[in-house]
């Protein structure tokens, strides 16, 4: 069996009053596949994929559809 570590983050009392920190992190991790018809990612390409659609959300990337509008195709 495998020893789960300790780890402190922040979240607002508003978020803390909705729901668990796990049941947060469990429903980001929900937002990312767990893998393709290649097989499973890996976790951290998983926390990749997360932080990438963080970064178009943001603004910092575009996602590929708005780059095909803009191009007009």
């Amino acid at each position: 069996m495998v020893e789960m570590g300790t780890t402190t983050i922040q979240v607002s009392t508003e978020t803390r009053e909705r729901e668990t920190y796990d049941e947060l992190l469990q429903r980001l991790m929900a937002l990312i596949p767990e893998g393709d018809d290649e097989g499973l990612y890996t976790q951290a390409f998983r926390v990749g994929l997360l932080d990438a659609r963080l970064d178009v959300k943001e603004g910092r990337l575009t996602d590929h559809r708005e780059v095909k509008r803009r191009l007009g195709l």
